[in-house]
């Protein structure tokens, strides 16, 4: 069997998980003999036992398509656009809890970090960048650590650009996607703006008293603090649907909620 069969596909996800045959055994209520026989081609596995197996190695809806083509069925999951008349209701849903966090900044993303919705907040905090940033389609991680970008912006830039490649080494190590490995490779290229992250103004007497690590950036002659929180869709039956993260960034001191209530009038 080519290492592209749904055998060695699977042996990969479950090294990729640290499991054990047994152990996928046991949580697939299989047995590891029936696992080795189908990693190594010597069994073909149903539909539903690749599901199943999936499931329990958590592997992406997208891949799951993957491993069922490559075992000779057709794809569970369909791939929609997000501009099909289907997922209106998502897009209307996504618009209005958008527009119902304001004047926070609130925006949405696909699995490549393309921004596909966001509000009035994340363009406050765009305003002045350059139009080959900003013009659709726009990268949020492109548009954060740029040298022309956010990033200049950015005081504690070395924190918060480390906190952002994490994130997608964690990504790409959940999902085989090239296209985020090579994104990855480009925003880790860009150079560090100089004096980028060195001016430490906080006020604060402790190391950091937020709750999380904060997004400080200045705004008109302020600085401004953010902490983070991705969503996602439980359960998504759609590629489409099951790669969309919704990021939103709460204020993290009371002058930052002071001044964006402020501009909200």
């Amino acid at each position: 069997m080519s290492d592209t069969g749904v055998g060695p596909l699977l042996r990969g996800w479950r090294e990729r998980r640290r499991l054990s045959q047994l152990e996928l055994a046991l949580r697939a209520d299989s047995s590891a003999r029936h696992i080795s026989f189908v990693e190594t081609g010597r069994s073909r596995p149903s539909e539903e036992m690749i599901l199943k197996l999936a499931e329990h190695l958590d592997v992406p809806v997208r891949e799951r398509n993957a491993l069922l083509l490559a075992a000779g069925y057709a794809p569970r999951y369909t791939e929609t656009p997000l501009d099909a008349p289907r997922l209106e209701t998502l897009r209307e849903g996504i618009e209005r809890l958008l527009e119902g966090y304001d004047p926070y900044p609130a925006l949405v993303v696909d699995g490549s970090y393309t921004v596909v919705a966001a509000n009035r907040g994340i363009g406050l905090l765009l305003d002045g960048l350059p139009e080959h940033l900003v013009a659709q389609p726009a990268n949020a991680m492109r548009i954060t650590l740029h040298p022309e970008g956010l990033a200049p912006r950015i005081r504690n830039l070395r924190e918060w650009r480390g906190h952002l490649l994490a994130q997608m080494e964690r990504q790409i190590a959940l999902a085989r996607s090239e296209p985020l490995r090579a994104l990855y490779e480009e925003v880790a290229a860009y150079p560090l703006p100089e004096g980028a992250g060195d001016v430490d103004d906080r006020p604060d007497p402790e190391p950091y008293p937020y709750f999380a690590l904060p997004l400080r950036i200045e705004h008109d002659g302020r600085v401004l603090s953010f902490v983070s929180s991705i969503s996602t869709f439980n359960t998504p039956m759609d590629v489409t649907v099951a790669e969309l993260a919704i990021e939103t960034f709460l204020p993290a001191d009371p002058a930052t909620v002071a001044y964006l209530r402020s501009l909200s009038g």
